[in-house]
């Protein structure tokens, strides 16, 4: 029997989920409602427009055959009416009925509903500080702020910015400022690193100093206080001092949209977002919700979380098209896989990072590898940076991160452990993995491989490494622990570093390690190092089997402390 399928919401979940029930059942009829003018849009599209790498705001909302997604294109190609400027009052559920407004004339009318779809996604925070209000101050909200923002920009005159928060949203407007139009840009970030909910401290490092190299400043554990100007924002004063400022950012994440859920009687979780099952029906059966309004599973803790990515919402839009037209699709949770563009390298994750594992209760540690991604003979290559967060007494695999300037092919690294996480991988899934290899592509030992191993030699006992930054703390304290820094590598790629700390940093190439132990010192604490980490594995082997207990290795070696900007 036909029915009426009222969607609220028509940005990214309500049209995926309207279009497919619409081509599930033809004969029923869909009304999806919007508040905002704009429906259909790739928000994270809103980046690259404002950085001018997209021309035209109206490419966010055009499909791949250049044809504009309005409402007169959903009712003439998908057969779905649309209201645009109209709000959602109320629900109720047991009339089963939505009173709406119409935003332009304020006329409000009552629908009935046979099923409701709840699509209200999430709404930037907006910091409680006086001057938030200021002309100048934007939350990246939706394409009206978009082109406001680089209208702003385009005219000129704006010659610094400010971006508050430095998660995904935040370091890419910091690249479209600071790459395109040249404007002197800083990111304030509360946290020590940025990424800091996603990404672990070695992965943000790297990350953080390619974008210092381009121009972009970092002031980390400042908490602003207030913005400050004559009508526009001059500048932002925070505990720390004060930072001038034409234009502001605040991207400090964002609220589910549950307020209307939560009044109709729903289930809402403790931070907000509309607690939904696996084919994603509200606690009201004929209702469903999905995207940035929901919580979800996390496939890694088994517990809830809260992932407001528009790839997600679009895989559950399909999910809830096909259970609205009676059919028993699943939505089993997600593993929270992300990726982000920051100039030439690109940063991406899968899981847990070693700072939420380790708040999550389990006894992690973080691996990591620095190698080239293809074959090294190859031509076209480039260093790529992975750390694994795996589970200290299994070996199981919590999550992956990590940084390269081949983006398309770190990506892919991500995207095969992404596959694996749910099924609870141990580190010799990952050291065994079948990758596609040829030299332009790949190393014959690829990346992961190498990583699975190095991580699975690591929880046995057999290696023993230490991340850059427990290396740089040794380093900088060598005076009162007495480190012997055995560097691996041949002669030439050490000279400088010798002569610059003689006492300190020692060369014995790894091939004649072994005929010359007597110059390795058993009275301090040993750390050898190499390239990458593969010769100081092998060093360490050596002198453990010789009776150096202590010996440890830096993973990812002197790759990972250049890529980390460390100074040695």
């Amino acid at each position: 029997m036909p029915q009426h399928v009222v969607v609220i919401g028509a940005v990214a979940l309500g049209p995926k989920a309207a279009c497919r029930f619409k081509r599930l059942e033809p004969d029923s009829r869909v009304t999806m409602i919007e508040r905002g003018k704009r429906i259909s849009y790739g928000g994270c599209g809103i980046p690259y427009y404002v950085s001018g790498d997209i021309s035209d705001a109206s490419a966010l909302q055009s499909t791949a055959f250049h044809m504009l997604r309005d409402e007169a294109f959903f009712k003439a190609t998908k057969g779905v009416d649309v209201r645009t400027e109209t709000e959602a009052l109320a629900i109720d559920p047991k009339a089963k009925t939505v009173t709406v407004r119409h935003l332009p004339t304020g006329r409000e009318e009552t629908l009935s509903y046979d099923k409701l779809v709840m699509a209200t996604g999430s709404t930037p925070n907006r910091l409680p500080v006086p001057g938030a209000d200021l002309d100048g101050v934007y939350c990246v909200a939706g394409l009206e702020d978009a082109e406001a923002i680089r209208a702003r920009v385009a005219s000129g005159k704006v010659g610094s910015a400010v971006v508050v928060g430095g998660g995904f949203i935040g370091l890419e407007m910091a690249t479209a400022f600071a790459d395109m139009w040249g404007i002197e840009t800083t990111v304030l970030e509360y946290m020590d690193h940025i990424l800091p909910s996603v990404a672990g401290p070695v992965t943000a490092r790297m990350a953080c100093r390619h974008m210092e190299e381009k121009g972009v400043h970092f002031r980390f554990g400042e908490k602003l206080m207030r913005l400050e100007g004559d009508g526009a924002v001059e500048r932002l004063v925070t505990d720390k001092g004060t930072i001038d400022a034409d234009l502001v950012i605040l991207s400090v994440g964002v609220t589910p949209n549950s307020k209307l859920a939560k009044d109709a009687g729903l289930h809402v979780g403790p931070r907000g977002g509309i607690i939904v099952d696996e084919t994603l029906r509200t606690s009201d059966p004929d209702i469903f919700a999905g995207g940035d309004c929901v919580q979800i599973k996390n496939l890694v803790t088994g517990g809830p979380s809260y992932l407001p990515l528009g790839s997600m919402a679009n895989r559950q839009g399909r999910v809830i098209g096909t259970n609205l037209a009676g059919g028993h699709a699943r939505f089993e949770g997600a593993s929270g896989a992300w990726c982000v563009k920051l100039f030439e390298q690109s940063a991406a994750g899968v899981g847990l990072p070693i700072q939420a594992a380790l708040r999550e209760g389990f006894d992690a540690v973080n691996v990591h590898v620095s190698m080239l991604d293809r074959a090294h003979f190859y031509p076209e290559k480039g260093l790529m940076s992975l750390d694994l967060v795996v589970e200290n007494t299994t070996g199981r695999i919590l999550g992956m991160q990590g940084v390269s300037v081949m983006g398309d092919s770190l990506v892919g690294k991500v995207d095969a452990v992404s596959a694996l996480l749910p099924h609870k991988p141990v580190c010799a899934d990952l050291g065994n993995l079948e990758m596609a290899y040829s030299p332009p592509f790949a190393s014959a030992m690829d990346i992961l491989n190498v990583l699975g191993n190095v991580a699975d030699n690591i929880v046995s006992g057999q290696n023993r490494g230490m991340g850059v930054d427990e290396f740089e703390k040794l380093w900088q304290d060598r005076a009162d622990n007495g480190i012997f820094v055995l560097d691996c590598r041949e002669r030439d790629n050490v000279a400088e570093l010798i002569a610059r700390h003689p006492k300190d940093w020692h060369n014995i190439p790894q091939g004649e390690l072994a005929g010359r132990l007597a110059e390795v010192p058993k009275d301090r604490p040993v750390v050898v190092i190499c390239n990458t980490g593969a010769r100081s594995y092998e060093a360490l082997v050596t002198l453990v089997h010789n009776g150096y207990a202590g010996t440890r290795s830096v993973e990812g070696g002197m790759a990972a402390v250049h890529a980390a900007g460390l100074d040695i």
